[in-house]
């Protein structure tokens, strides 16, 4: 625990208090995500988000809700056309998104070129995002595992770095989903958040607990949490351990940042 404590120390220095909820009461229903294969992997991030978006806001009409996801495999934020996807009826919207999530490449943190890059397009696209009335996120990626050659101990504290001071520079919230792996694994080192396969990209669990990271930061916790296990397919003790993880992440995360 003593590494995830001090990765979340690292961000109370450094980050301002932008993970607070877009609204004490409802969030939006206009979100758009946009980022690489990280987000489309197991149905895509963007449907779970939105279906406990839907469970808990039961009483309104599910056409309401909108979410869209721009996806480019292997892409980093600057590969992504934000002024197309952000203009009206581009992607079959009449309105403004309220909220944008932006993934930049699991690689992107792990050099100071790459940070550096990452840290200008996150300031260019929060202002863009802005600019349209919307609220702009950076959704922060998880550390490799193994099987992946480029598997390193301080990978998650480079990543913490560099999306903390991405959100501070570019005035925008930062949901910890990279933490929620960290503290995951801290807790259950055999419990795999990550496609055997490859070591980079996530399982279900893995999607499934960015998910709920998304969620909670969005809409903020709420005593009659969605009941939502991906009709079925994932166990009932594997929700409420990835639901846990979730909760005490953002809620250790949004009081360190105000």
């Amino acid at each position: 625990m003593d590494t995830l404590i001090r990765l979340l120390l690292l961000t109370m220095v450094c980050l301002t208090g932008a993970s607070t909820t877009i609204a004490e009461e409802e969030g939006p229903t206009r979100v758009l995500f946009i980022g690489n294969s990280y987000l489309y992997y197991n149905d895509s991030l963007h449907n779970h988000v939105e279906r406990l978006a839907q469970a808990r806001y039961a009483d309104t009409p599910t056409s309401d809700f909108v979410y869209k996801s721009a996806t480019l495999g292997g892409a980093q934020l600057k590969h992504h056309n934000i002024d197309w996807l952000l203009e009206p009826k581009r992607l079959g919207l009449d309105k403004f998104f309220q909220a944008v999530i932006m993934q930049g490449a699991s690689f992107e943190p792990l050099t100071e070129q790459g940070q550096v890059a990452f840290i200008e397009t996150a300031v260019a696209y929060s202002n863009k995002v802005r600019g349209i009335g919307a609220i702009p996120y950076l959704y922060m990626t998880h550390a490799y595992v193994a099987p992946h050659k480029s598997v390193a101990k301080h990978m998650i504290r480079d990543i913490n770095e560099t999306y903390t001071k991405a959100g501070l520079a570019a005035k925008a919230r930062v949901i910890p989903v990279g933490l929620a792996f960290e503290r995951a694994y801290q807790e259950r080192p055999a419990f795999s958040l990550h496609a055997d396969f490859d070591g980079t990209h996530p399982n279900l669990r893995g999607t499934f607990l960015g998910a709920w990271v998304v969620y909670l930061t969005l809409y903020g916790d709420d005593a009659t949490k969605p009941n939502y296990d991906y009709f079925g397919r994932l166990p009932q003790d594997e929700v409420r351990f990835l639901q846990r993880i979730a909760r005490e992440t953002v809620a250790v995360f949004n009081n360190l940042s105000r």
